[in-house]
């Protein structure tokens, strides 16, 4: 760990390096990724014992399991190492062109793809983010500079090291991923004035993480990760496979933000329904925060009655919000005033209902018939992710390789002057 990390001149190194980034071959990033994904499965054994070190030491500092669990890297190595080879077979979009014209003067105007240079981006938690981040900017042409959580740390050194090693191995200086590895929080608030070298801020985490970023950074932040996901079960839908959808995007994986967090359901089937929700969840140990319409179907020890608060909470863990909504409309009207436009759903036979709600409902990816938990750049084809954008400028949902770009006009004429 650095005794005195001077961050401006990590990010003076980062944005020099953003030139011999963007002029990389494809194939000189597709080698760096081919390195990277090789040594993460030779040196399989260290990282597990480097991230069992932190499970550990977070265990004994009595963090939530929520946090434990999306700390963990225990048999999810390999899928890790998969993203990697998706990454290598997606199309380099540096270089891209969007679009080309020629005027009547007869000037050929071009707009193509051009990275975005240098992304702080600071995250918790999670240390597949390390790997994620790294990948799809060496291969958008990027650089980074990462602040991983003091709870990860550990696991991130140890993989920041083979990301390193593998960028020189083949040419690259290790200042094109660089990773902030002092704790003190004071060089979180510090990397958000470096505005002369790094271009987007990305927080990765919590709502006030979020908020925080939000508030202290000159540099433009691209805020997203968090949400309260819905389902709405409508009355035409098929109650045998809305079920299993139901259970995967509530069980699967709780503590992640693609969770399905409050399920909505038809006043038509719900005394039919939620009974069924309760029980086949309930066996699976979830609890349920239910209105009173759904409470007094469900007279169980695991089932308590909604607080107003409880519609507003991403629950991260074994826990579902259920109600009853009159129709369609009022289903909508929940979301919009609930929903923080992350991911939102209908389950749904009818062709109407569903070309509804996808109009009424302004999240950053709107389902028919599918488990929320497919927001996630790797399950949507991106390879991986940066994270889940929801707000509206520059990128929206998944950040992939072509959201960590923007756009350069070439304009080519024969010694045309204006007139």
């Amino acid at each position: 760990m650095n005794k005195i990390l001077d961050l401006t001149q990590m990010a003076r190194n980062a944005k020099a390096m953003t030139y011999p980034m963007a002029e990389a071959s494809t194939d000189q990033k597709n080698q760096v990724l081919h390195t990277i994904a090789t040594n993460l499965a030779v040196h399989r054994e260290e990282i597990l014992q480097a991230n069992l070190c932190d499970i550990h030491l977070a265990k004994a500092k009595g963090l939530d399991p929520a946090v434990i669990d999306r700390l963990s890297l225990q048999n999810r190595l390999d899928g890790i190492i998969d993203d990697i080879h998706a990454v290598i077979a997606l199309e380099d979009p540096i270089g891209q062109l969007i679009e080309e014209k020629v005027l009547l003067n007869q000037l050929q105007v071009k707009k193509c793809r051009t990275p975005l240079g240098v992304i702080g981006v600071i995250y918790e938690s999670r240390p597949n983010v390390t790997i994620d981040v790294s990948v799809l900017c060496i291969k958008s042409g990027n650089c980074c500079i990462l602040r991983g959580g003091s709870e990860t740390m550990n696991t991130n050194l140890a993989l920041v090291d083979i990301i390193q090693s593998s960028l020189e191995k083949h040419g690259l200086s290790q200042d094109a991923v660089q990773f902030i590895s002092d704790t003190d929080r004071k060089y979180v608030k510090e990397l958000l004035r470096l505005d002369a070298f790094v271009d987007v801020i990305i927080p990765r985490g919590s709502q006030e993480l979020q908020r925080f970023c939000c508030e202290n950074s000159i540099i433009p932040v691209l805020t997203g990760g968090a949400g309260i996901c819905h389902l709405f079960v409508d009355a035409s839908a098929n109650l045998e496979k809305s079920l299993d959808v139901i259970f995967n995007a509530k069980i699967s994986r709780p503590t992640v933000c693609n969770a399905l967090d409050t399920l909505l359901v038809h006043q038509e089937i719900a005394a039919h329904f939620v009974p069924k929700v309760v029980e086949a969840l309930g066996q699976n140990g979830v609890h349920f925060r239910l209105d009173a319409k759904a409470f007094s179907l469900c007279p169980s020890s695991f089932c308590e009655l909604a607080q107003e608060q409880d519609w507003d909470t991403e629950w991260m863990r074994l826990i579902l919000g259920i109600k009853i909504v009159e129709n369609l409309d009022e289903a909508i009207k929940h979301i919009r005033q609930h929903s923080r436009g992350h991911s939102d759903g209908i389950l749904t036979e009818n062709r109407d209902s569903a070309e509804a709600f996808v109009r009424g409902v302004d999240s950053a990816a709107v389902y028919v018939n599918a488990s929320t938990r497919f927001s996630d750049g790797a399950q949507l084809g991106l390879g991986a992710e940066v994270a889940i954008s929801t707000q509206k400028l520059h990128a929206r949902g998944p950040i992939g390789l072509k959201e960590l770009t923007t756009s350069k006009w070439v304009i080519c004429g024969d010694y045309h002057v204006r007139l």
